[in-house]
């Protein structure tokens, strides 16, 4: 199943290679933000044009565009979240006494624009395609607000490797509301849903027609999920994940 292959071959090219250009973006000096962000909002319109354009195709090329589409408006919020621009109405450090729910309310304050936002894109992605047929576009940017609302809870719960080294200087703040832990109760139940869903995706690539739309949508899809049960992984076992980006934090080399 060659088109099965190249799809799962596109998804973890374009998972790497999309994180390393945002934490490269990222690193750069400030005076380059603004037309960082510039930038990404004109490419945000592009992404959503196309999406709705495709949204009617039922071919193959339609689902890698479609895919890809849904990856930049995520990208979108990724920058402007690590950039400073999208971020919470708390810009400081977490209290040392707060603890329970009034820690959970300070560590919501911190990202309160940004989980706005997603909720807005993702509002906008399923108006853009929700009368056409490719609908790729939508459950791509699904499965990535899905996982990584999963991974903000599990990071705040307790985990083993928190990724802290991800974070920009003007944003370490964030990391005082981490905790380090070897596991938390919320992770197995994390990854048991997760593989619930991703295991019947699997299986209907299998059933599906040799080299189908249905075939490659669904392998774009199973693959970014599969990705993201990965990363869930990795928050409990004793490897950084940083190596994997290593290029892309190499512009941080003159940050503070």
């Amino acid at each position: 199943m060659p088109d099965v292959f190249l799809a799962l071959l596109y998804t973890i090219f374009v998972w790497w290679f999309s994180t390393g250009i945002v934490l490269y973006l990222n690193g750069l000096p400030r005076h380059t933000f603004k037309w960082t962000m510039s930038a990404a909002t004109v490419i945000l319109v592009a992404a959503l044009s196309a999406l709705q354009l495709t949204s009617h195709v039922s071919e193959i090329w339609a689902a890698y565009c479609a895919f890809s589409c849904a990856v930049l408006v995520w990208a979108w919020q990724e920058i402007g979240f690590l950039l400073g621009f999208v971020t919470g109405s708390r810009k400081t450090d977490c209290p040392e006494d707060a603890r329970g729910w009034r820690k959970f309310g300070l560590a919501a304050e911190t990202i309160l624009y940004h989980e706005l936002a997603l909720v807005v894109l993702g509002a906008m992605v399923w108006l853009v395609s929700r009368e056409g047929v490719n609908q790729v576009g939508f459950w791509t940017y699904l499965v990535l607000w899905t996982m990584r609302q999963s991974a903000k809870l599990n990071v705040y719960f307790g985990v083993r490797n928190l990724s802290e080294g991800f974070l920009p200087h003007h944003l370490k703040y964030l990391q005082t509301y981490f905790r380090r832990r070897p596991m938390n109760a919320f992770l197995p139940i994390s990854l048991i849903v997760s593989l619930a869903i991703a295991i019947p995706i699997w299986q209907s690539v299998a059933l599906a027609p040799t080299g189908s739309f249905s075939a490659v949508s669904l392998t774009l899809i199973g693959t970014l999920l599969s990705l993201a049960i990965l990363e869930h992984l990795f928050l409990v076992l004793p490897v950084p994940l940083e190596g994997l980006w290593r290029w892309g934090l190499r512009s941080r080399s003159a940050e503070p």
